[in-house]
C-alpha cells in the first residue's frame, strides 16, 4: 500500500462536506466521513484501478464515492489526494 498525502485543501473539502450534510443529519455526516476515509485508504491500496482524468489535470485520476469525486494522483511512493469535490460542481475550474 502507497502512504496517503492528504493536501490541506481536501481537509477544507472535507470539513465544507462534512458541515453541509450536517445542517440535516449530524450522524450521517459523521458515518459520510468515516466512509470518505476508509475510500481514500482503498484509493492507496490500488489507485490505478480508477480511472485517468486525463481532461482535468495531467496523470489525475477519480473515485467516486456518492455524488462526490475524490481527485488524487499516484507517484512512486505515495497517493496524493487533491479535492475531494461534489461531481456536479465546476470541477476543470475548481481543479486549476
Amino acid at each position: 500500500m502507497k502512504r496517503l498525502h492528504v493536501l490541506p485543501v481536501v481537509r477544507a473539502d472535507l470539513k465544507e462536506i462534512g458541515d453541509y450534510i450536517a445542517r440535516d443529519n449530524p450522524v450521517r455526516a459523521r458515518s459520510f466521513m468515516r466512509e470518505l476515509n476508509a475510500r481514500m485508504a482503498e484509493i492507496a491500496r490500488r489507485p490505478r484501478s480508477f480511472p485517468l482524468r486525463s481532461d482535468l489535470g495531467p496523470g489525475l485520476r477519480a473515485a467516486q464515492h456518492g455524488p462526490y469525486l475524490i481527485f488524487f494522483v499516484e507517484t512512486d511512493a505515495t497517493v496524493r489526494i487533491v479535492r475531494v469535490l461534489h461531481g456536479a460542481r465546476n470541477l476543470p475550474q475548481l481543479l486549476r
